[in-house]
């Protein structure tokens, strides 16, 4: 058992379609397995984890769990009994959820540049939430009714079949906080003065703003936005929930 390790490297900030990957083992904690490099996400910022399979020597083990444990990536693993420190791991996400989540992520951020746009009032959007089939995004918004996320949602599918590309760049935090807006939700703002280096998703023409999740290459890959209800959550408070058609 080893409780401390080196700062993992994330290969899923770099490379969105990282599938598999080697790395070699630097520690465990029970069923926690630590890596030197990792292409699990771990659950954060409304994204879920990944899941998926490593494997050692022949012998195969799911990976039904990934979390952050200071700069480190741990992975919850049905049987860590194979892993031992120094040793050499293949890890193969479960594609098919990654690559939904990847879709949603830069769904979220699509709305999120539409409602901006549209509204334009700073913080808008207060928080969003992300599954392999849906998600779900949440406005400061007093007017919201159906007809109001049916324009949204249609800007949205029109900025999409746009095909912009997305990628991802970085810049200093002295940098990031002189960019309204950069972050939209408190909390965010917040991180960014913690941050020596700030990871920008950029759709060209369209969003930039700070996020540490996986997104696609290009809005063409989102598909269409299609509803499935809105909610009030209190005077100001609307939520919105939707899923992607391929």
């Amino acid at each position: 058992m080893r409780k401390y390790t080196i700062m993992t490297i994330k290969l899923y900030y770099e490379d969105s379609y990282t599938r598999n990957f080697v790395s070699r083992v630097t520690g465990s904690d029970g069923n926690k397995i630590f890596l030197e490099k990792t292409a699990f996400y771990p659950t954060g910022g409304g994204q879920p984890n990944d899941t998926g399979s490593l494997t050692v020597g022949g012998r195969t083990v799911n990976v039904i769990d990934v979390g952050k444990q200071g700069d480190d990536v741990y992975h919850i693993v049905d049987d860590p009994s194979i892993f031992a420190s120094g040793i050499e791991a293949r890890g193969e996400i479960d594609w098919n959820r990654r690559y939904s989540l990847m879709r949603y992520h830069t769904a979220v951020h699509i709305i999120d540049a539409v409602v901006n746009r549209m509204v334009r009032v700073e913080g808008s959007i207060t928080g969003s939430q992300l599954y392999p089939d849906r998600a779900r995004v949440d406005f400061r918004l007093e007017n919201f009714n159906m007809d109001t996320a049916q324009k949204f949602v249609d800007e949205s599918n029109a900025e999409i079949i746009r095909a912009r590309t997305v990628s991802v760049r970085y810049m200093t935090r002295d940098e990031a906080l002189q960019i309204p807006n950069l972050s939209r939700t408190a909390p965010g703002r917040e991180l960014l003065k913690s941050l020596e280096t700030v990871r920008i998703v950029d759709i060209e023409g369209l969003d930039f703003q700070a996020d540490g999740g996986t997104h696609v290459s290009n809005t063409k890959e989102v598909g269409r936005i299609i509803i499935n209800g809105i909610e009030s959550k209190g005077k100001q408070n609307k939520r919105l929930s939707f899923h992607l058609e391929p």
